[in-house]
């Protein structure tokens, strides 16, 4: 297995590839609006991009996704309770950075994610974790078979999503935590969309928010 990954744009958003090997098909997690980084990282792996899976609608995350779509003419994933967002990023961009998002940024004609289910992509089956709260659309890709999750902005090493923005709730990312995430086992490889890769029982013993989930749990 080949897991490559690249801090994109001005947030330093971590885009993920993941392949059987060097030279083979690959999925893509997360699309910053820095496509050339995207397609770059494929090809120092001489990659073969067949799916872009979007863990949330956020602009860092999927505002390069048309522009991959484009130049690979792969299928992208994105649950559609974030089409607010997904939709329309140079709103995102206008609000962040007080600029226009290029037109060659558009959304894709994503595919809809409902969570529960399993995409079989380039060899791999992601399980698709419904884990609303940062946005409520956001969710997290589980490989059972190489033991990963690919925690988008629900989960960070030492830390948790923001809940501060449209669409957030922070009862609603605590739940997510105690019924989608906390509930794997503690060797799953975390691979966060901003900063290093942690564990599940690393953040269990001392991520400093887990007296929250864990008193939700309990009651």
């Amino acid at each position: 297995m080949l897991i490559v990954s690249s801090p994109l744009w001005l947030a330093s958003t971590n885009c993920y590839a993941i392949a059987a090997e060097a030279g083979s098909q690959a999925v893509i997690v997360d699309a910053p609006p820095d496509p050339e980084g995207v397609i770059e990282l494929l090809a120092r792996h001489r990659l073969i991009p067949v799916a872009l899976v979007v863990t949330h609608g956020h602009v860092d995350h999927c505002g390069g996704a048309g522009s991959v779509v484009g130049a690979t003419g792969i299928t992208a994933y994105v649950h559609p309770d974030d089409d607010f967002l997904t939709l329309d990023p140079g709103r995102q961009m206008q609000m962040m950075l007080g600029q226009a998002i290029p037109n060659d940024f558009a959304p894709p004609d994503y595919l809809a994610l409902s969570g529960g289910e399993t995409l079989t992509l380039a060899g791999f089956d992601f399980e698709v974790r419904h884990t609303p709260g940062h946005t409520p659309g956001h969710c997290c890709f589980f490989e059972a078979g190489e033991g990963l999750l690919f925690s988008g902005d629900q989960l960070f090493a030492g830390s948790i999503g923001r809940t501060d923005l449209p669409g957030g709730d922070t009862g609603a990312l605590f739940r997510s935590m105690r019924d989608h995430v906390m509930t794997l086992d503690d060797g799953v490889r975390v691979l966060p969309g901003h900063g290093p890769e942690t564990t599940i029982g690393r953040e269990r013993r001392t991520n400093p928010f887990r007296d929250e989930w864990e008193t939700l749990a309990q009651s």
